[in-house]
């Protein structure tokens, strides 16, 4: 259903340096940008979800927005670790280290959450047992 949220930054180079390398961790990469603006899209592939950065098109200086987070799904416990603290590694800061959330089980929650350079909310998260 989703095919990309945007993220505004007021240092697209950060920005951009800082989810090359963090996205590269789980095979997104740059598949488009717009230098008139500087919309950058990433992703796995066009046709599936993915995070776009740019410079707010009202010129005016970007924000973050209270209650807005973006929620990555990986594919073991073990991946959420990783990109958590490649995460943190770039520049990030912690909003929840990785961990359980409820009861363990079939559709146990474990995930971290983090914000970028910009103040933007992640989460890494995989759902199921350990």
């Amino acid at each position: 259903m989703i095919g990309y949220a945007t993220l505004g930054t007021n240092d697209l180079d950060r920005a951009r340096a800082y989810y090359d390398a963090l996205l590269g961790e789980i095979g997104g990469k740059r598949l488009m940008e717009f230098p008139q603006n500087g919309f950058t899209l990433y992703g796995t592939g066009f046709g599936k979800p993915g995070i776009a950065v740019t410079r707010p098109y009202d010129g005016e200086p970007a924000t973050v927005g209270n209650g807005n987070m973006i929620a990555l799904v990986m594919d073991s416990r073990e991946r959420v670790d990783s990109f958590y603290a490649k995460a943190i590694e770039l520049g990030g800061t912690d909003e929840g280290p990785p961990g359980v959330r409820g009861p363990e089980g079939d559709r146990a929650f474990y995930g971290a959450y983090f914000r970028d350079p910009d103040g933007h909310k992640l989460c890494a998260f995989r759902i199921g047992p350990a």
